[in-house]
């Protein structure tokens, strides 16, 4: 560990913070297409919207990632955060629909702060207790996606969206102030200094690319992107499916994202620790892509609601076990001075799935079948399934170098 925080303190901490600022994100996320509508949109519009955060982030996450490798996680915490509440202002005060993709664009440009907070976990964590580090911020994350939705439902039953974009605004500004005063810096001053020094923290794009090709990292990342491509689709046209396979009306839909949101705390915060002391990350990786591969496949076939909420269950579990496992091997497997980085390109890939899959999904779910998405995606994780028993579950648990010339 190389911070002086103390590490129990500082993941309480983290676990409150990512929960305000996930709730204030999950508050207003739902109420982008009815707010973009207000203002004319049509529907390939709101899709550009709702994309737009995640293309920002495509590009800005890894640059996050290292400048906190190099000045500390705390003041890039910080700017996240500001820039995030600055957003969702910009959000509420918003007159015109390029108003609204600007706030979107700003929030994502300087809006990694997921991706920050793991990389804080890794700071005051040892290799040991990682998975159950990054699998508490897992759960926070849920609990906000919890009762994010439902509360931005009700700030809006008059119809003003504006309403919810101020009270999320409300809730940055509170996990800012938190971080302020309560989080201590995670990196010692000496550390920081150390890390600037040396070269491998430094951004190029060179320095991005030979990350893929290293044989413990690259592997890593490419697992990252098939299951955030294979999941995003999941997430991106879960709505038509119940409505369009299952006949659920939107607040039907509503309670069971609300089902899968207590799911993921209980996976995140109960299941991950306890698999966590069996199981590495690496064997984790690869039963979760073999769970995630049936339960997708279950989840696109599912007759009824009784089927899909059984389903679900497992689905959750498999998707949990990937989320953290991927990234816990990832932070032990590059050089501590590369961790924010690592862990921004994670996120930057991540980001890639969420512009890319809901324009395939909807494709795929209008013009194929309501079942499609989930096909595609158990073929997805099935074919990760194998590339990790091949080329991740038996690599040794050890830093890899940056490949020379």
């Amino acid at each position: 560990m190389t911070g002086q925080a103390n590490p129990n303190r500082s993941l309480a901490i983290l676990f409150a913070f990512v929960f305000i600022d996930v709730l204030g994100f999950s508050l207003m996320l739902p109420l982008l297409p009815y707010y973009a509508r207000e203002f004319g949109a049509s529907t390939t519009v709101v899709g550009l919207l709702l994309g737009a955060n995640a293309l920002a982030q495509l590009l800005s996450a890894p640059i996050l990632g290292r400048l906190s490798d190099r000045h500390g996680r705390k003041p890039m915490l910080i700017l996240s955060l500001a820039s995030t509440a600055v957003a969702f202002v910009v959000l509420g005060l918003a007159k015109s629909l390029l108003v609204l993709f600007l706030s979107r664009l700003l929030d994502g440009i300087l809006g990694g702060s997921i991706s920050l907070a793991q990389a804080y976990v890794t700071d005051v964590t040892d290799a040991k207790s990682r998975a159950k580090g990054l699998g508490l911020i897992g759960a926070s994350f849920g609990l906000g996606f919890l009762f994010g939705p439902a509360l931005g439902g009700w700030l809006s039953r008059g119809g003003d969206y504006s309403l919810p974009a101020f009270v999320a605004a409300g809730f940055s500004l509170l996990a800012l102030l938190a971080v302020i005063v309560l989080l201590p810096e995670s990196l010692s001053a000496e550390r920081r200094q150390e890390l600037r020094a040396n070269p491998r923290t430094g951004f190029t794009l060179g320095a991005l690319r030979s990350a893929m090709v290293r044989p413990c990292v690259g592997p890593l990342l490419w697992a990252q992107l098939i299951f955030s491509l294979a999941f995003a689709g999941f997430e991106a046209t879960f709505a038509l499916f119940a409505d369009l396979r299952l006949g659920l009306d939107a607040q039907s839909t509503g309670y069971v994202l609300a089902y899968v949101g207590l799911l993921v705390v209980l996976v995140q915060g109960v299941g991950i620790r306890r698999l966590s002391d069996r199981l590495s990350d690496k064997q984790m990786v690869f039963g979760g892509s073999a769970l995630l591969a049936a339960t997708l496949l279950g989840w696109g076939i599912s007759p009824s609601l009784p089927v899909l909420l059984v389903v679900l269950l497992p689905l959750s579990l498999g998707s949990g076990m990937l989320r953290v496992a991927v990234n816990s091997a990832l932070t032990k497997s590059v050089y501590p001075e590369e961790v924010g980085g690592a862990l921004g390109l994670s996120s930057s890939l991540g980001s890639l799935a969420r512009v890319a899959s809901p324009v395939v999904g909807g494709f795929l779910i209008g013009q194929v079948s309501t079942a499609a998405p989930g096909v595609v995606g158990a073929v997805l994780m099935a074919g990760l399934a194998l590339y990790a028993y091949r080329r991740i579950l038996f690599v040794p648990d050890l830093t890899c170098p940056a490949p020379e010339g």
